[in-house]
């Protein structure tokens, strides 16, 4: 059975709740994809992949490490969104001269919708009855 669970221990596991992690792992991405908007293509390639790639991975992990929900959404939508700015990036996705403003504008609506939406519907955190005991 999965509840919700609020329980310090799996809060101290939470590296969202730690600003110098938070920082690391998600903020500096962010700035990174944000950088991207005024860089050639190329460069955009590189940093958008790689930001949303090591988002998705730090939200996984902190999924299994803590049980945070949003993290179970968002990890999975960030390597996607890596996947697909590499793809379009190296020319085998072709979305056409605004393919860069779609992928943007929907990265940026869907890790907010992602963030918030599931939380407000399962709670902060989900784990195994048997691993809050």
């Amino acid at each position: 059975m999965v509840r919700d669970v609020s329980n310090s221990r799996v809060q101290e596991r939470d590296l969202l709740r730690r600003g110098t992690s938070a920082f690391l792992l998600w903020w500096l991405p962010w700035i990174a994809f944000a950088l991207g908007y005024s860089l050639s293509p190329a460069l955009r390639t590189v940093l958008w992949t790689t930001s949303l790639a090591f988002m998705g991975v730090a939200c996984l992990m902190n999924a299994f490490r803590c049980g945070r929900v949003h993290c179970y959404f968002t990890g999975p939508f960030f390597i996607l969104g890596a996947i697909v700015s590499l793809g379009y990036g190296v020319g085998f996705l072709p979305f056409g001269p605004s393919g860069w403003k779609w992928i943007g504008t929907v990265t940026i609506i869907g890790a907010i919708a992602l963030c918030c939406i599931p939380e407000f519907i399962f709670g902060r955190y989900r784990r195994k009855e048997s691993d809050s005991a």
